[in-house]
């Protein structure tokens, strides 16, 4: 049997002439080609936009055109050309206008070299479906971390939505699986006192105070390496977080404003960093305000290549395992914070963070705290027992009496 086709054609516009099966359409048509199969168009002008596929039946082909006409006429028609735009030139430039860190843009650009545009790159916009989606994800979890595959699909979503909501060129967004954006990854470890100790004397006399302030001061590589002198006040034993400098794989240093608008703060030190901190400042730090904190030998501001060999060699001599990263020595500090008994708002404070959600982690409870927890309610309870003793002992008499009875 021959497969209908249609040919859709402007709105209320004048007849097309053609006389289909008795009537004369005002809307379209339905025509068959010299080969047999029809041929056809939408939309509300009069360009010529053939449907995805065809049809079998006339009535099916006519109820299509039926379909199409409410759509325009609900203003919810859309273009079907206005997809045909490439995905890899939509989100690279998606990316140049978003106004990100250059870090985040670093974490942008490698994500979509390495996990999207290798699947997406070549189709058009409205060729990516939902099942495409899924497919990428799957395979990308037998490829990579979870961690990396939750950071792409949360990035692919992004620019989906824009191409969606913002730019209306596809009619959904084609990611739409539950939870795929969320990260579940194991939580850092934290290191005990006596081992950020043997770390600090590990790394040497000129980086133990990085250690110390990233631990004990809940510091982030980038904002120490951004600390001048002007920025340490001895007398009150404080720190002035003004700026940050992160360093991007390539080596170079971005400086600007803290992660966040929390990251401007004052930190204090604990006392016991009394003889610490003046002697990096005599021995470390030259003698001008603006001079960097945390040098290299050669004068330079620290660098990953120079202090992450150093920082490896004093975690195998301590023992940590090799999971456990430099930046987890400020959640150790959070921790550490958090278990003297710090609120939620004290611990952003301190930490320089925005949400309560990023200081929440740090709530975390581990069993030696817990064996503390036990060891106060055994100290209330035996205490409160001793006050009311006889009392006791009378309700457990007059229990007994009243049982004999």
């Amino acid at each position: 049997m021959p497969t209908e086709a249609i040919e859709l054609r402007r709105l209320g516009g004048v007849p097309d002439g053609r006389q289909l099966k008795g009537r004369l359409r005002r809307f379209g048509n339905i025509r068959k080609l010299p080969s047999g199969s029809r041929r056809g168009t939408s939309g509300p002008d009069s360009l010529v936009r053939p449907p995805p596929y065809t049809f079998d039946e006339w009535d099916d082909a006519d109820d299509w055109l039926a379909l199409k006409k409410a759509e325009i006429r609900g203003g919810e028609w859309r273009d079907p050309d206005t997809g045909a735009v490439n995905f890899e030139k939509y989100a690279l430039k998606w990316i140049e206008e978003r106004p990100i860190e250059p870090t985040t843009d670093e974490l942008y650009q490698r994500l979509l070299r390495l996990h999207i545009l290798p699947t997406f790159g070549d189709f058009d916009l409205d060729e990516i479906d939902a099942s495409k989606v899924r497919s990428w994800r799957a395979k990308r979890l037998k490829a990579t971390g979870a961690t990396t595959v939750a950071k792409s699909y949360r990035l692919l979503k992004a620019i989906m939505q824009t191409v969606f909501e913002e730019d209306e060129l596809i009619p959904r967004n084609p990611c739409r699986i539950k939870g795929a954006g969320k990260e579940s990854a194991p939580e850092r470890p934290i290191a005990t006192v006596a081992q950020v100790d043997a770390m600090a004397d590990a790394m040497g006399p000129r980086w133990r105070l990085l250690v110390f302030f990233a631990a004990y001061c809940s510091l982030r590589p980038e904002e120490q390496a951004e600390l001048r002198r002007e920025d340490v006040d001895v007398e009150a034993r404080s720190l002035s977080i003004t700026q940050a400098s992160p360093e991007l794989t390539t080596g170079r240093r971005v400086t600007g404003d803290p992660k966040s608008a929390a990251g401007k703060r004052t930190v204090f030190y604990p006392e016991f960093l009394d003889a610490d901190v003046p002697r990096h400042l005599e021995f470390y730090v030259e003698e001008s305000a603006e001079s960097l904190l945390f040098v290299g030998e050669r004068g330079g501001a620290f660098r990953r290549s120079t202090s992450g060999r150093k920082w490896r060699k004093a975690r195998t001599a301590v023992g940590l395992p090799e999971h456990f990263h430099f930046y987890d020595l400020r959640h150790t500090g959070n921790t550490l914070a958090a278990q003297a008994g710090a609120t939620v708002k004290e611990l952003m404070v301190r930490a320089g963070q925005s949400t309560e959600r990023a200081a929440m982690i740090y709530q975390h409870s581990t069993n030696e705290r817990q064996r503390e927890i036990a060891e106060g309610v055994d100290a209330r309870v035996q205490r409160d027992r001793g006050r009311g003793t006889d009392r006791g002992d009378g309700d457990a008499k007059g229990t007994a009496r009243a049982r004999d009875a």
